[in-house]
């Protein structure tokens, strides 16, 4: 049932919105420590674990006196598809009479939505694979690919812009697909390389491939077209290029130039992909909540505050006697935030203007897709509309930081609120200071953004200790055991990150107008075209 919500209703003085109730830096210690606790074993989606740290997240919304945002429950079920590599046959691409079993220079994850694969097409190489209009990019032009299997390098040219980059390497199957081919295969560059090893590439593909169960029981892609998908490297590469008159060398020192493009052409050698995969399902959930706005009209506008409440869990292969995947700082270190977040809101005494929607999602470490989910499946009721996003994930605790990166504040009316609201606590806005990783497109906040929703992502900055902290927690903690609670965590440091974070929400909740994506943006071109722009100050 729906709970009343008395504390949320009061009558208090217009003064008070500014004035939330103090965050306890105690508060988010205690729920890191128990979110990243063993019992947890890591959150893994679809586990007893992250059912245990969702079951926390909802009690916690409960005390509070939130509403649930689906009837009856705090929960959004997300049914989790689950593709492993099966058979006694390695998979293997065959290129030109020549095989290439898994593992050695082809890289070939699991494919849930055809368990059983044997099929053969010839290739074209695509340079980059990038298409946009409004960047005048089209790697596909006078290129033949129906029914063919698109070869593309990783990644996109030096010297693009890092977003937008980032942007078009995430939509190069879509692209593939749009231009009819059937599958997609990668050619890392030496830059890629340069910050993946190979033999990590390889064995990220022997790991399961996950997703969501549409309606109709298959699991969800973007591009149900493509499908062959591999990556291959050095003898693989070189027999994909043979009789073309290119070679691989060149190919990589050409994009290793700035702005260096190299063109499409046709390849010789037909290939097969054989693979199989089994599949099985996984049931998690996102828990949702709502804190119903004050105003009648805007009211119906929801700011949607959220964190990925999801880990890696327990893996054998983990080096060292720990196996368990705590994930202290990624991200129990978000969803402590956002709740501190709602109990600054619901203590207030004074509630927002507009609706806020507050959301733990899952599986963000298999693809974001608890997110994705989310966004595809609103949770709003009837003439509800999603008008911003702030997503809370990996702040790195462990200095009192004087800087943040607001990734997305540049591209819409979000960057003016969130310039003032870290100003408030005496933090500066630093621009990006590792472009080539492409955060901004790597969090759930991005799941929104495609949906044409403005989004902004607080990073804990560089500046003073920020960079030794940041690169140490990088290199030795990331995705690893030791994200655990004996990090040197700052709490006074969390408390102020929680304070920025809940004067961006509340700002974009009391303005009078909705977040705007800016005149000619690139993502809001993209993603909104149609929708209200700002012209940018």
């Amino acid at each position: 049932m729906i709970l009343p919500a008395l504390a949320l209703t009061l009558a208090v003085p217009m003064a008070a919105a500014a004035q939330p109730a103090a965050i306890s830096a105690g508060q988010i210690r205690a729920d890191v420590a128990f979110l990243s606790d063993d019992l947890l074993e890591g959150r893994d989606a679809g586990t007893r674990g992250y059912d245990i740290a969702a079951r926390y997240v909802a009690a916690r919304f409960e005390a509070l006196g939130l509403h649930q945002a689906v009837r009856d429950s705090w929960y959004q079920p997300v049914t989790l598809s689950v593709a492993r590599l099966a058979g006694d046959r390695k998979a293997s691409l065959t290129i030109g009479g020549r095989r290439f079993d898994n593992g050695g220079d082809v890289a070939i994850a699991p494919f849930g939505r055809e368990p059983q694969q044997a099929l053969e097409a010839q290739a074209v190489f695509v340079g980059y694979g990038l298409k946009s209009a409004r960047e005048k990019i089209d790697d596909y032009a006078g290129l033949d690919l129906k029914g063919k299997i698109a070869v593309a390098l990783s990644g996109s040219p030096v010297g693009m812009p890092s977003e937008v980059g980032a942007h078009l390497a995430a939509e190069k199957a879509l692209a593939a697909q749009e231009a009819g081919a059937i599958g997609l295969i990668t050619i890392p560059t030496d830059a890629m390389l340069g910050r993946t090893s190979w033999t990590k590439i390889k064995s990220r593909a022997q790991e399961p491939a996950v997703s969501w169960l549409e309606t109709d029981g298959q699991p969800f892609v973007r591009t149900p077209g493509i499908r062959i998908t591999a990556t291959v490297n050095d003898a693989a590469a070189d027999a994909l290029l043979a009789g073309s008159g290119h070679k691989l060398g060149a190919l990589r020192a050409q994009a290793a130039k700035k702005g260096g493009r190299p063109r499409g052409f046709a390849l010789k050698p037909s290939v097969r992909i054989e693979r199989s995969s089994s599949a099985a399902t996984a049931p998690s959930r996102n828990v949702v909540a709502i804190l119903p706005g004050s105003d009648p009209v805007l009211g119906q506008e929801y700011v949607l505050l959220m964190a990925h409440l999801d880990h890696l869990g327990v893996k054998d292969s983990a080096p060292g006697a720990d196996k368990i995947y705590n994930g202290a700082m990624d991200n129990a270190s978000g969803v402590a935030t956002m709740l501190a977040v709602a109990k600054a809101f619901a203590e207030s005494g004074h509630r927002p203007k507009r609706s806020i929607l507050f959301a733990a999602v899952t599986a963000e470490e298999d693809g974001l897709l608890g997110s994705q989910f989310l966004a595809k499946n609103p949770v709003l009721p009837q003439g509800g509309k999603l008008v911003g996003v702030v997503n809370l994930d990996m702040p790195i605790l462990t200095y009192d930081f004087q800087d943040v990166v607001a990734f997305g504040a540049e591209h819409s009316t979000l960057g003016p609120v969130v310039a003032k609201a870290a100003g408030a606590e005496g933090v500066s806005l630093s621009p990006d200071p590792l472009p080539a990783e492409g955060l901004f497109t790597r969090s759930d906040h991005y799941r929104f953004v495609q949906e044409g929703v403005p989004a902004v992502f607080l990073m804990t900055g560089f500046a003073g200790p920020g960079r030794q902290a940041f690169e140490h927690f990088l290199k030795t903690d990331y995705h690893q055991p030791s994200d655990q609670m004996s990090l040197p965590f700052n709490w006074d440091a969390a408390a102020k990150f929680a304070r920025v974070n809940y004067a961006i929400a509340r700002e974009i909740a009391d303005q009078p107008q909705a977040p705007r994506w800016y005149k000619g943006d690139f993502f809001g071109d993209a993603f909104a075209p149609d929708a209200a722009k700002a012209a940018k100050p």
